[in-house]
Order: C-alpha cells, then sequence, then structure tokens
C-alpha cells in the first residue's frame, strides 16, 4: 500500500513547539520568524525532514507560511485549504490567514512594528520572496534578518533525516530524448542569455535534464540534488553518493562532474570568484541564499528563468504516446474499480476502504496490462459527503468517514507509470441525487466542458482560458477557490509547472503541453464536486473559413462521467454532442482493456448517451 492512513497531525502540541520556537528566536534576537512550506528545492512535496510547518502548527497542506511573533502566530494559507486549516492547527494560538488575498509580504508591511526584526532561512525563500520581504520591511521600517540557523530546527530534535534512496536512469525509449542533447540544449539557451553558468535548483528539472529518476519524495520519482550548467564545459551535479553505484554512478559521470551536496555552497562561491559572466537564476525557482552565496565571492547575478522548464513542459512525441498510454491503461482501472464501488452497499464503505480498493485495482490492471504501477502520484482524495468540501482532504485513523447513502463521493486520484503521470477526479452519487447535487454538478460540467472545447489562438495564457470554466458556475453565484488546472509531468509530478488555467496563467500554452481541466464547487458541509480530466494542447491550425490558426485541446483522461448526477436540460446541445462523443470514445477505447464481463457491461450503461 502506497498510501498510509497515520493521523501525523495533531493540533495539541502547536503551543508547546511555538514555545519551544520562540525561546530560540529570542536566543537569536529576532522579533518574528517566517516557518514556510518549503525545503531548499522549493519542492511542492517536500521530504519528511522538512516538513517545519506541518511539525510547528499540524497543517499538512501543500502551500502555506507562518508567521512566529513574540505575542501571536499567523498561518497563511490559500483556498484550497481554508476549512482544512480550522481542522488541523489549534486556532487559539495560530489565527489563519489568507495566502492570496492578504500574501504574507503585504501583511508584513501593514502590520509590523517599526524596528522589528524579522527573520527568515535564506535557503527556503526564494529570491522574489525575499526582494518582496525586504520592500516590506522597508514599508515598515522592520529588518530582514537572514538567520544562519533556522529556530525550528534547533527546536525539532527528532526531526528524521533527509532521505537516500537509489537514483534510477530513465531510459531514451521512454524519455524521447538523450540527457547529452538536453544539457547541450541548456549549456546553448545559457549562452545565448550572456551568462557564464545556470544553476538547476528543482530535482524535477535536474531529473529530466538528466534522465534520471528516483524516490526522495514520497509518490513523486525524484532524486534531491543541485546542478551548475556552465556556457561551456562540463555540468557539476552535486547528489548523495550513497544514492547511486556501479552502471548508475558510470552514467552519471559520462554525463557531469559528480560531488556531493555538502560541496555545492563550495562550488557557488567559486563560480562566484571565477565566473567572467553573470551567473543566471530563476527568482521563482532558486533560494536566496544560492544568490548571497555566489555574490558574497565577488560574483553578479542576473535574473532568468530556469532554461529547463518550457523544454520540460512540452512533451515529445515519445512522451505523447507515453502520456496517451498511461492515461487509456488508468481508464481501464478507473473504469474496473468504479463498476466495483457501483456494486457495493453504501452503509459498508468508508473513505480508506475505497482507497485501497482503488490502489489495488491500479496495480492489479497496471500488472495484467504490461506496464505495472510505480507508484501513486499523490495521496488519493477520498471526501465523502461534507468531507468532500474539504479541497485537498487527505483521508487518515482520525477523519476517516463512514459512507452515509445519499452521500456524493468525490474521488480525486492519479499513478506514475514509467511513460507517464496521470490525474484523473470523478464524482459518484449513492441512492439518488437531490436536485441540488445534479444543477451543481451540472454547472461544473459545462465548465469542464468548456475547456475542453476551447479554441485559442497562438501566444493565448491560461489566465485568459480560466474564465471559461467558470462561466456558468458564475451566472449562478456560485465559483471555487482553486485553480482550473495545473502542469502535468511525464513519469514525474503530478503539478508541473510553469503553466496553469488560473488566475496566475502567465505562461504562454504550447502546443504538446499537458494541463489539468478541473473546475469544481463545494458546499461547505454538504457536499463537493471536481471533475477532471488531463487535455493536452493541439498543435495551432488554421480553421477552414479561418485566417488566425488556433490551438485546441486532446482530451487524454478515458473515464465515464457519472449520468446520474446530470441535469440534461441544463447542457446545450454543443454540449451534450461533446459528452455523448466523449464516452463513445471511452467505450471504444476502454473496452479491449476489459476482460470482465460485469464490468464491460457497467461500461456500456455507464456511457449511453445523455438525451
Amino acid at each position: 500500500m502506497f498510501q498510509s492512513f497515520t493521523t501525523t497531525s495533531d493540533p495539541s502540541t502547536g503551543q508547546a513547539r511555538l514555545e519551544a520556537v520562540r525561546a530560540r528566536m529570542a536566543a537569536m534576537d529576532i522579533d518574528a520568524f517566517l516557518v514556510p512550506h518549503a525545503d531548499a528545492h522549493q519542492n511542492e512535496y517536500l521530504p519528511p525532514h522538512a516538513e517545519r510547518l506541518a511539525w510547528l502548527t499540524g497543517f499538512t497542506g501543500s502551500a502555506g507560511l507562518a508567521v512566529i511573533l513574540r505575542e501571536a502566530a499567523h498561518i497563511f494559507v490559500d483556498g484550497r485549504y481554508t476549512l482544512q486549516v480550522r481542522n488541523q492547527t489549534d486556532t487559539d494560538h495560530f489565527t489563519p490567514q489568507s495566502l492570496t488575498e492578504t500574501p504574507p509580504h503585504e501583511w508584513l508591511g501593514n502590520n509590523l512594528e517599526a524596528g522589528t526584526r524579522i527573520g527568515i532561512d535564506p535557503w527556503l525563500h526564494t529570491i522574489a520572496e525575499v526582494r518582496q520581504l525586504e520592500a516590506a520591511c522597508g514599508r515598515a521600517d522592520a529588518t530582514l534578518v537572514r538567520c544562519p540557523i533556522n529556530p525550528v530546527d534547533t527546536a525539532w530534535q527528532d526531526a528524521p533525516p533527509p532521505p537516500v534512496t537509489p537514483i534510477r536512469i530513465h531510459p531514451p525509449e521512454r524519455a524521447g530524448r538523450s540527457a547529452r542533447a538536453k544539457l547541450r540544449d541548456l549549456a546553448r539557451t545559457v549562452r545565448d542569455k550572456g551568462a557564464s553558468a545556470t544553476v538547476l535548483t528543482d530535482p524535477s528539472t535536474i531529473c529530466w535534464a538528466f534522465n534520471i529518476r528516483g524516490s526522495d519524495i514520497v509518490h513523486t520519482p525524484l532524486t534531491m540534488a543541485w546542478a551548475i550548467i556552465p556556457a561551456r564545459g562540463r555540468p557539476q551535479l552535486f547528489v548523495d553518493p550513497r544514492k547511486h553505484e556501479g552502471n548508475v554512478t558510470a552514467y552519471l559521470e559520462d554525463h557531469a562532474d559528480l560531488a556531493a551536496p555538502d560541496a555545492f555552497e563550495a562550488a557557488l562561491a567559486d563560480l562566484g570568484r571565477n565566473a567572467k559572466k553573470p551567473v543566471m537564476l530563476d527568482t521563482i525557482c532558486a533560494n536566496a541564499a544560492i544568490a548571497g552565496t555566489i555574490e558574497a565571492a565577488g560574483g553578479i547575478t542576473v535574473a532568468g528563468t530556469d532554461p529547463a522548464l518550457i523544454p520540460r513542459a512540452i512533451k515529445n512525441r515519445t512522451e505523447r504516446k507515453g502520456a496517451i498510454d498511461a492515461q487509456r491503461r488508468d481508464g481501464a482501472a478507473m473504469v474496473t474499480f468504479l463498476a466495483w464501488l457501483d456494486a457495493q452497499d453504501p452503509a459498508t464503505l468508508d473513505e480508506i476502504a475505497i482507497v485501497t480498493r482503488l490502489e489495488a485495482i491500479r496495480a492489479e490492471t497496471g500488472d495484467r496490462l504490461g506496464m505495472p504501477m510505480r507508484e501513486i502520484s499523490f495521496d488519493t482524495i477520498c471526501g465523502t459527503g461534507p468531507n468532500g468540501a474539504i479541497v485537498h482532504y487527505r483521508v487518515d485513523e482520525k477523519s476517516n468517514r463512514k459512507v452515509t447513502p445519499g452521500d456524493l463521493i468525490l474521488i480525486d486520484s492519479g499513478a506514475q507509470y514509467d511513460d507517464g503521470t496521470t490525474d484523473i477526479t470523478r464524482v459518484v452519487p449513492t441512492g439518488t441525487p437531490t436536485d441540488t447535487h445534479r444543477r451543481h454538478f451540472t454547472l461544473v460540467l459545462k465548465g469542464m466542458i468548456a475547456i475542453s472545447l476551447a479554441r485559442f489562438p497562438e501566444g493565448t495564457r491560461g489566465v485568459d482560458l480560466d474564465v471559461l470554466a467558470r462561466r456558468a458556475l458564475w451566472a449562478e453565484g456560485l465559483d471555487y477557490g482553486h485553480g482550473t488546472g495545473h502542469g502535468v509531468g511525464s513519469y514525474l509530478g503530478v503539478h508541473e509547472g510553469p503553466h496553469t488555467i488560473s488566475r496566475r496563467g502567465m505562461t504562454v500554452l504550447k502546443a504538446g503541453m499537458i494541463v489539468s481541466n478541473e473546475p469544481g464547487y463545494y458546499a461547505e458541509g454538504s457536499h463537493g464536486i471536481r471533475i477532471e480530466n488531463l487535455v493536452m494542447v493541439e498543435p495551432a491550425r488554421v480553421p477552414k473559413g479561418g485566417d488566425v490558426a488556433v490551438h485546441g485541446f486532446t482530451t487524454l483522461t478515458l473515464c465515464p462521467i457519472d449520468r446520474r448526477l446530470i441535469a440534461p436540460k441544463l447542457l446545450e446541445r454543443s454540449e451534450r454532442r461533446w459528452l455523448n462523443l466523449y464516452h463513445a470514445r471511452v467505450r471504444r477505447e476502454l473496452s479491449p482493456l476489459i476482460e470482465d464481463r460485469a464490468v464491460l457491461d457497467w461500461l456500456e450503461q455507464a456511457t449511453a448517451p445523455v438525451r
């Protein structure tokens, strides 16, 4: 079982741990300290030793930051976690704040007293974040202090050690391009930007560039490493030598000069002393300590974009085929699971039982079809009834809820295969759905179909499309507090930038990018609805009779959308046509992968036309 249901959050520990951190802050002569949900690589999902925010506050979401003051503490989270943060933290000691409506740097600028000394760990904040914090301190006449020691680390005396898992070579037949070709292209980009070198800090970028994978992050096939890519000469790769041996060591040595991570700072200082041109750093990805080390040695840094971000996001032919094959196999597993779920007496089920069965079916289906599931791509979100309204809900032994007939069950899940990463959300009714259930579900479905049918000219960004998914909901005075879509990797991160469909999606969508399409609606205390397919941006073409080339989306995910929750009268003719064509394709492509006659019968019924 890849997913654990152990309860890891305990709000009752917050006060004692807060006092321990404050004692260390006082010894360091700082009045405030920031604790982000971050590690030195700015991973979304963290290795256990980097879960400082969770240890301190109890909050286990993937985005957040705590501001610890001498007499108060605040925790900032986004719209996905407004309910979760109140369940997991002691709100008598941690006051929830909005990460998006009042970002921490703005809050600090408006609330700090003159003379306040604010401590940060420069390894945990990006260059861009530190610039915002410095500006906020300037407005408040406060001082930003780069702490050489993190007070949370000294208080957290039983923290686990950093992960050491074996590196695996991701072969060319899966990657589609050799690591040598990728590294050559990255070096050319560095030269074209007039830089002497760039520093790769994102493990998913490094794993993509070197065609390697690991298991240092739960559910995500990454190895923790640093890399320096010079404009000319051999790259340097800083990775724990305990992670590789034999043919893997030979492979890595063939592509880079190897060193242990504890040699990274010295290498940055050498870069600062010896580089004749600026060092290019991505201010959104690279932490402030990296820039500080280079500059302290006399070097110059210049802002740039991680040169691997866009090439990684635009899937090559091999990666596109892998994504299609992975989604088809995953669809066969989902159909088998949904047929099983429909056959159960709801009163006999709970959330853990549902999650456990889904993971087992995915593993069985992958083995049967010749491509074993390597991992799940994230902890399955299975929220029944009111738990479905907690956007990133994670069931554990404490929260596990029995299904009540009449509940909606929201299931958001995915898997990691050697040829692709999957992510899908479906909602299943138990008993007869109410008119309110059908109305909410259909409004969400209309938004999902709007993205599926979208045609847009070259240069369009995700922010330009986000409104399409919300239009039907907005017309009814409804909305959802998360983005409509995120990028997805190729046997890498299930959340992969830089492109999104969201209010912050400023990256241009290009052919070959994979993005999720997942509008939702959440009725607190009642139910949650989200419908998610993965789609791929098609090459731009000029339609017959037109004069502008436009992109569209190819839907990759293959799985029925529950017809029992649809109010057909709310759908326009074009929307019904899309749904019926989609279901016909689901039935046509998945039927050959399913052997169980009962599952085939279920699939036939689940994909019948909506009239």
